[in-house]
């Protein structure tokens, strides 16, 4: 049994959640999101209650590992869909080096970090990315899309503890070393 996949997820104002076809559709305020459901699984959105109810489909025994986890999963991803429609989601990156930048070029991030070619990573539809001086903002209503840009930016030049250059996630904290000692 899935304690996550239990819990109902409540339905926030503004926020409307259908499923149809194998599929569950959220619309709000920050766009649309839709993610298809399990076999083993059963969405019903109680409309009076203002919240959905995630399900086994009756007949499945309860020590199915693969259905539990399908469960829990699956609530988890509707609830972070109903939050993305309803608030976005945010990643901060921060880009630290001397002479290193990042500038939104069309539909394209360019970044400048210490190769002798920039850097052109193509934004997904559905995220958003504002730059500011060296910090750069990843939002959407997405969580999924989100956090992969923003972890596909840190991948081109990760954090060194030496120097302490790279591209980081804004609250993030480099351990730095002492490097080598020289003289005695």
């Amino acid at each position: 049994m899935s304690r996550i996949g239990k819990k109902t997820v409540a339905i926030a104002a503004g926020v409307k959640v259908a499923v149809k076809d194998g599929r569950v559709n959220v619309d709000g305020p920050k766009g649309k999101l839709s993610i298809s459901i399990p076999k083993e699984i059963v969405v019903k959105v109680d409309d009076a209650a203002k919240s959905v109810v995630v399900s086994l489909v009756e007949g499945t025994p309860d020590n199915d590992k693969n259905a539990s986890a399908q469960w829990g999963t699956t609530r988890a991803h509707i609830r972070n869909m109903i939050e993305g429609v309803e608030k976005g989601y945010e990643r901060k990156m921060e880009v630290v080096g001397v002479g290193w930048t990042a500038a939104v070029a069309g539909k394209d991030l360019k970044m400048m970090l210490g190769y002798a070619n920039p850097i052109m990573m193509p934004i997904p539809t559905g995220v958003t990315v504002k730059v500011e001086k060296q910090i750069v903002s990843v939002s959407g209503p997405d969580k999924q899309a989100v956090g992969q840009f923003a972890s596909a930016m840190r991948q081109h030049r990760k954090p060194e503890p030496y120097n302490g250059k790279g591209v980081k996630y804004l609250e993030e904290v480099i351990k730095r070393k002492q490097g080598k000692q020289f003289g005695a």
